[in-house]
């Protein structure tokens, strides 16, 4: 059979199709409207041909799968109607597929995630290949919605209610092993056992349907139960006015379970939510992200060695995310017993995140303390991480100049001073640049990359693609003070203070921004920074920038009372580093604005950035906003609130 298009590729092996997707023109496999027209052409013709005793789906692209529908489609469509149409388009080249009366097949290397997932529950048997990069995944509700090609229908069926909801509410990944351990797969293979094993499962006749224990959990008398306990799980963690996706899928399943008729109410659902604030909101940052991954794309080499001066919580954090990405890593301190305590957290990172004793190992190999700085003459990059103050920095890149390569690049984890500060004194300024790391590092997905008139052009490509290299979002900002998040953030931590000192409790002051979508309230998070840093930071911009310096967070700090790591701020803090926070009385008045002061003066502060330039763009504002500090996604960044709340004018701040 000798039939291809753009985007599939038949090969035909005895009697046994091949049907490799490679889309063209793109670096992924993702889904749009061609697509799927011509696998139902294709599918047709293998249906219609009685050669074939067997279909083996997998991919024309060597590390990756299918990642999903193409966003970009449906971030095109205006109404519910259109998201229908494509969505039930979809369901019906599925449906398609799961009806080919021959063994139907799916080899999966790389990302196999939302439509790409549901393609595969399509088909008969999946194997997948054992490779780090193998992930499954139903991520729709992190846009908004939920999956809409079957896969709230199929993926019930088969591995049962409880262990389906349980990935679709999340959109939790799964590696390869994992899902072979749910059911979600039927073997894992080594790559060059992949062909062999695809021709077995080819061959093999049509699988028992049997009864199952799994299929009571899809019956209605259960359905009741198992979403009750689901909803109440939801109503702990997410705010169904904010996130809507998950309850209206979990609604969706608990009314028609997983009979034929539920793709259609699947359809249905889905074309609703898409049309929603929430869902759009969410797309766009989900494009927001891609720009900022993109831009670490453009240098092409690696960093192989990363030196760290200073083990204290946020060096000590840097240099062990950077060894569990692959690189080797040295860090320094003035004395063993400085290092200690970081080497610690890194064993309890790398054995929450490997799980596996030997991938443990061989991320502690990768991370060498080193007193004496012997790592500074061989490495790529050298990030300094000591505490906030500028000429201990400028003394000790002094230092470091003179001992690294010609091309090392020396990098500065400053939250506050501004670059060229830092820069004086170097025989090459240029080549010292800013990378702002967030706490805690392993959560944080942003890093500011800062730099000034003098950095060379081709240290900052470097240094985005340094960023990108550990699996982090970089976000390219002008040296200012604060840079951008900090900058932003200030004013928001510091008119919570003040409303503290006016006499409104902080739970209620926490209570707002929870409410508002924040992840976590302003006193709270400044706890968790810690007041010493966050006066620090504040006394920068207070004398730069003219904002407020309240008299209380100073006392704090020259009392010791620092925060969680001292276990009282605004909070005390229990053994577990959790709040106590005091009792609201129920007939308490809030006031209604009180969200609006302490917002509001971030909206003007960003005006202030957007006018100095301090990022290219409103998106990338946003972008950093939500990022580096989780401004509340589903309202789209803070100047796409401001835009809806008619709170700013665009073109006053663009020009």
């Amino acid at each position: 059979m000798e039939k291809n298009t753009q985007h599939w590729r038949l090969e035909q092996k005895e009697n046994i199709t091949w049907l490799y997707f490679d889309k063209k023109n793109s670096a992924v496999n993702t889904i749009d409207k061609n697509v799927l027209v011509e696998l139902a052409g294709l599918l047709t013709d293998i249906a219609e041909d009685k050669s074939i005793h067997g279909l083996i789906i997998t991919s024309g692209k060597p590390n990756s799968f299918i990642v999903g529908a193409d966003i970009q489609t449906i971030s095109f469509l205006t109404s519910e109607k259109e998201v229908f149409d494509f969505i039930r388009q979809g369901q019906l080249v599925f449906d398609q597929l799961a009806a080919l009366k021959i063994p139907t097949v799916v080899l999966i290397k790389g990302f196999c995630l939302g439509g790409g997932l549901e393609l595969a529950l399509a088909c008969r048997y999946r194997i997948a290949i054992d490779n780090p990069q193998t992930r499954f995944g139903l991520p729709e509700v992190r846009l908004g919605i939920h999956p809409g090609w079957g896969g709230t229908v199929r993926l019930p069926r088969l591995l049962g209610a409880v262990n389906a909801l349980q990935l679709m509410l999340t959109g939790k990944m799964l590696s390869a092993q994992a899902a072979a351990k749910v059911g979600l797969v039927d073997c894992v293979v080594p790559e060059r056992h992949a062909e062999v094993a695809a021709l077995y499962y080819a061959h093999l006749q049509k699988r028992s349907a049997g009864f199952s224990w799994k299929n009571l959990s899809n019956l209605a008398w259960v359905r009741n139960g198992i979403a009750s306990i689901f909803h109440r799980g939801l109503v702990a963690k997410v705010n169904p006015q904010h996130y809507p996706a998950p309850y209206q899928m979990l609604a969706h399943w608990r009314k028609v379970g997983v009979s034929d008729k539920a793709f259609l109410d699947e359809a249905e659902s889905l074309s609703q939510l898409a049309m929603t604030p929430t869902a759009r909101h969410l797309i766009h940052i989900y494009f927001l992200r891609e720009r900022l991954s993109r831009l670490g794309k453009k240098y092409t080499g690696t960093f192989k060695h990363v030196h760290v001066v200073g083990a204290g919580t946020m060096g000590g954090d840097i240099a062990a995310w950077c060894a569990l990405q692959g690189i080797f890593v040295t860090l320094q301190d003035r004395e063993p017993k400085y290092l200690a305590p970081a080497i610690g957290r890194a064993y309890t990172l790398f054995k929450k995140r490997l799980k596996k004793p030997r991938a443990i190992q061989m991320a502690m190999d990768r991370l060498f303390p080193d007193v004496a700085g012997y790592g500074i003459r061989r490495a790529d990059l050298v990030i300094e991480a000591v505490f906030e103050d500028l000429t201990v920095k400028q003394n000790l890149f002094r230092q470091l100049e003179a001992q690294v390569k010609p091309d090392t690049i020396l990098a500065t984890n400053t939250s506050s001073i501004v670059l060229e500060d830092i820069q004086q004194g170097l025989k090459q300024p240029e080549r010292l640049i800013g990378l702002h790391f967030f706490n805690p590092v392993a959560k944080m997905p942003l890093v500011e990359v800062v730099q000034s008139k003098i950095n060379a052009p081709e240290v900052i490509q470097k240094a985005l693609a340094f960023v990108h290299q550990i699996n982090r979002l970089p976000l390219p900002v002008k040296s200012s003070p604060g840079f951008l998040v900090n900058r932003l953030l200030m004013p928001y931590l510091l008119h919570a203070v003040l409303l503290l000192e006016k006499g409104i409790p902080a739970p209620v002051i926490d209570k707002a921004a929870l409410d508002f979508g924040m992840p976590m309230g302003p006193l709270e998070l400044a706890d968790t920074v810690g007041l010493d840093i966050c006066l620090a930071v504040a006394k920068i911009l207070h004398q730069a920038l003219q904002t407020p310096l309240p008299e209380g967070l100073e006392k704090m700090v020259a009392s010791k009372r620092l925060g969680k790591k001292t276990k009282q701020g605004f909070y005390r803090y229990n053994k577990k580093g959790q709040a106590i926070k005091e009792k609201i009385p129920d007939d308490y008045k809030v006031a209604e604005n009180l969200i609006d002061r302490m917002i509001d003066p971030m909206i003007e502060e960003a005006k202030k950035c957007l006018q100095e330039h301090v990022v290219e763009d409103i998106d990338l504002l946003d972008a950093g906003m939500v990022f580096g500090t989780g401004f509340a996604p589903f309202r789209g960044g803070l100047m796409q609130y401001a835009k809806e709340n008619m709170k700013l004018k665009t073109n006053a701040v663009v020009e």
